[in-house]
């Protein structure tokens, strides 16, 4: 026994779970081509002589709204990403980052506008006339991103 060094990995839980391609349903999520996406379209088709119906599988990248497609015997599994959302208090937006704020009080700052030119400039006009905003926070597989904005409820 020598002097190992270990390197500790990550104890996060895994990004993605495997689920049979039969178990999967409309308005599901599903990663497709390495992309976290949601179902949009899916139809089996029936088993053929050598024995597997096949699912056709159409979705919508929950990031870019890129569609993709994919076909997979029923029986076979597909990797299905985590999705959590939460909504963050806005507190600034400086050079295109929204500074935000936790629930536990901790401060974020490493969130850009987002891509969706409508929703930024909604973010953008409704921060300049001083609303108090929440900011709904999408989060799947190693991507994140303002998905919607909302008024803070009145205390």
């Amino acid at each position: 026994m020598g002097d190992e060094e270990f390197q500790s990995g990550d104890a996060g839980a895994s990004k993605t779970f495997p689920q049979q391609c039969s178990a999967l349903r409309k308005n599901g999520h599903v990663m497709m081509k390495g992309r976290p996406c949601k179902i949009v379209e899916m139809s089996t088709s029936k088993t053929g002589k050598h024995g597997h119906a096949k699912v056709h599988l159409v979705g919508l990248d929950l990031f870019t709204q890129k569609k993709y497609e994919d076909i997979c015997p029923s029986t076979h599994n597909m990797e299905v990403p985590h999705v959590s959302r939460k909504d963050l208090q806005l507190l600034d937006i400086t050079d295109g980052f929204l500074s935000l704020m936790e629930d536990n009080g901790d401060t974020r700052d490493d969130l850009r506008l987002p891509s969706d030119d409508t929703l930024a400039k909604e973010i953008q006009d409704r921060f300049d006339r001083d609303e108090q905003l929440l900011v709904t926070i999408l989060k799947a597989v190693d991507d994140e991103q303002a998905i919607a904005v909302k008024s803070m409820p009145k205390s």
